[in-house]
């Protein structure tokens, strides 16, 4: 099944809804009172919608135990990251599956991830085509504007919740102080909010209790695993990465080719938010064993590569890989033998790479590093940025599209066919029966349909 951007929309807020119903029961049962489990004021748990989202749009192509297993691992990854979220933004811990059989830290655990197996596969069998059907129900002007009013709201619960909940309750009182009457409805309102969350968090996780934070070295740049770190070791990622893979290819395939992901510069950004992603993820797990290290990789890693094929096609309808020929590969998309490359690249990135690049970042001095992370952080977007219409010019003349907007004739004089086989030599369109339909999930109507309206 293919989704419109609307319908994805639809979805996760419907499956927000429904897993705070099944929280806020499964709570209630069990204390014996009424309790809200929402992380906000409204009536969501976003990270079923979000998981129900990913299980949804990066799944598809796989059925039968594949995706039970596949739902399985992004469910528990995401249950994962959630936690380390609440700990990092709260610094509580919400759940503990410290108790149960194969736990990971508490935050995840074997039971868990089947039951969000059995859950994600009748979510994605059954569950969607139902919730599609009640959302059609009503015309699509209405549907437009019953998505745009939960975006709202969503925006505005999670902003205020978190700025109140972690104690920025005196700009309140300030606002008080003032005398415009909007202020004042303003004030009363983010103070009833508050004392909601509040009471809220309390009651929905009597089982939360603070944890250790690591605090960083105000002396030191880059200290610790916070936001300069990781923009460093994207940028660094993304180079070593490029680097490795074009010396992959000279030995394997026999020739120098491109590998980078941009069109300016030598950079790999798949490794690059892998690098920062498996930092972020795996930083408190870093001194594990190694045999930890490669399993946790090999899964990760998998995941990862598959969700951005998908995605890739997605977005630029092109594939930048294809492992068809491959022994034991899902799709084309991954394969066992490179699930096992991102297993040992975990071991080597944390027990040989990672302490000496970490030292190297934090030997430079606090201000102009400050400034020129910024400054990468920048060029890197905007390179990305200027990347992804290149692509999706090169997708649209492989399609016909005709140049009429400045952009597109812009990137047709900078970016042609020749440039961007240079810089994508093994980019190439999806065979048809395996293409993934871009107008329906565009929301774009075919030629037919369009002169039937």
């Amino acid at each position: 099944m293919r989704y419109t951007g609307f319908e994805v929309l639809w979805l996760f807020f419907f499956y927000s809804f429904a897993g705070w119903v099944l929280e806020t029961v499964f709570a209630t049962v069990k204390q014996r009172n009424f309790v809200n489990r929402g992380w906000i004021e409204g009536p969501f748990c976003i990270s079923y919608g979000i998981g129900a989202v990913v299980i949804s749009v990066a799944l598809q192509g796989l059925d039968g135990i594949w995706l039970f297993l596949g739902i399985m691992i992004d469910t528990t990854v995401i249950e994962w990251i959630a936690g380390h979220l609440v700990e990092r933004l709260y610094h509580e811990r919400w759940w503990d599956y410290s108790g149960r059989k194969l736990n990971l830290d508490g935050y995840v655990c074997i039971g868990a991830a089947l039951v969000w197996g059995i859950l994600g596969f009748n979510v994605v069998k059954w569950g969607n085509p139902l919730v599609l059907i009640l959302f059609h129900l009503v015309p699509r002007l209405l549907e437009e504007m019953i998505i745009w009013f939960l975006i709202g709201v969503l925006v505005l619960d999670v902003v205020a919740s978190y700025m109140l909940v972690n104690g920025r309750q005196g700009r309140l009182d300030r606002w008080e102080e003032a005398n415009s009457r909007i202020a004042n409805v303003s004030a009363r309102m983010g103070k009833w909010i508050a004392g909601q969350v509040e009471r809220r968090l309390k009651k929905a996780y009597p089982a939360a209790h603070k944890v250790k934070v690591d605090t960083a070295r105000k002396e030191v740049f880059a200290s610790g695993c916070g936001f300069y770190k990781l923009a460093m070791l994207f940028v660094i990622g993304s180079f070593l990465g490029d680097l490795v893979e074009t010396v992959f290819c000279r030995f394997s395939l026999g020739a120098w080719m491109s590998r980078s992901s941009l069109v300016w510069g030598q950079f790999s950004i798949i490794w690059g938010f892998a690098i920062a992603g498996m930092t972020a993820l795996l930083y408190k797990y870093k001194d594990r064993s190694r045999l930890f290290l490669f399993l946790t990789g090999t899964l990760l890693g998998g995941a990862y590569e598959y969700c951005c094929s998908v995605l890739g096609e997605i977005v630029f309808g092109k594939i930048f890989w294809d492992y068809s020929k491959f022994p034991l590969n899902l799709g084309g998309r991954v394969n066992l033998l490179f699930c096992f490359f991102w297993g040992i690249a975990a071991v080597v990135w944390f027990k040989i790479v990672y302490p000496v690049v970490t030292r190297w970042i934090e030997r430079i001095p606090v201000r102009p590093g400050k400034i020129f992370t910024w400054i990468l952080t920048v060029f890197m977007a905007v390179n990305m940025a200027v990347s992804a219409l290149a692509l999706i010019r090169y997708d649209q003349r492989d399609a016909g599209v005709p140049a009429k907007k400045s952009w597109q004739v812009y990137m047709d004089a900078h970016y042609d066919d020749e440039t961007m086989t240079k810089i994508y030599p093994k980019a190439k369109t999806p065979p048809e029966e395996n293409k993934i339909d871009m107008k329906r999930l565009r929301g774009e109507k075919d030629g037919a349909q369009a002169g039937q309206d």
